[in-house]
């Protein structure tokens, strides 16, 4: 199992959700900003997001994205599950899956494939986008602000200050 792009920038793009619930919508641009991705491909997760029930979309000038529901009502689990689908380390563990090709029963390897697939699910359930947020607010302080207009720029210039 790896977990690609999608599912790493759609947990960090949540967590900046979650560091600000409750203080209304937050701007794609902003998002990416914060986290430094793409506005285009955070769009693109988020609109999937909106899909799978996570965020609503607010219309308008100060529109952007919310949480749909509380951080702590939202598992890494059920987000990752969303942007990656299957996170089963092999097929026949997945829902549906079957293994030991033509004879049609289970690997000697099964039990195995299905504890680790156990293992992770539980492991991910145990995180909220709540559990998160310490670890994302001082990082989200760190990051630079965005740019000085260039009229401040010209003013520190020419005063030479």
């Amino acid at each position: 199992m790896k977990i690609s792009s999608r599912g790493q920038y759609g947990i960090r793009a949540l967590v900046v959700l979650a560091t600000r619930h409750g203080g209304g919508p937050t701007q794609v641009r902003e998002i990416a900003r914060v986290e430094g991705l793409s506005a285009k491909y955070l769009e693109q997760l988020l609109g999937r997001l909106r899909t799978g029930g996570m965020v609503r979309s607010v219309r308008g000038a100060r529109g952007g994205y919310v949480l749909a529901r509380s951080p702590e009502a939202i598992t890494v689990r059920e987000v990752l599950l969303l942007l990656e689908g299957s996170l089963a380390p092999v097929g026949c563990v997945d829902e549906g899956g079957t293994c030991g090709g033509a004879t049609g029963h289970a690997c000697v390897a099964h039990p195995v494939w299905s504890g680790l697939h156990a293992t992770v699910l539980g492991y991910l359930d145990s995180f909220t986008l709540a559990d998160l947020v310490p670890a994302a607010a001082p990082a989200e302080a760190a990051r630079p602000a965005a740019p000085a207009p260039v009229e401040d720029e010209l003013l520190v210039a020419a005063t030479g200050g």
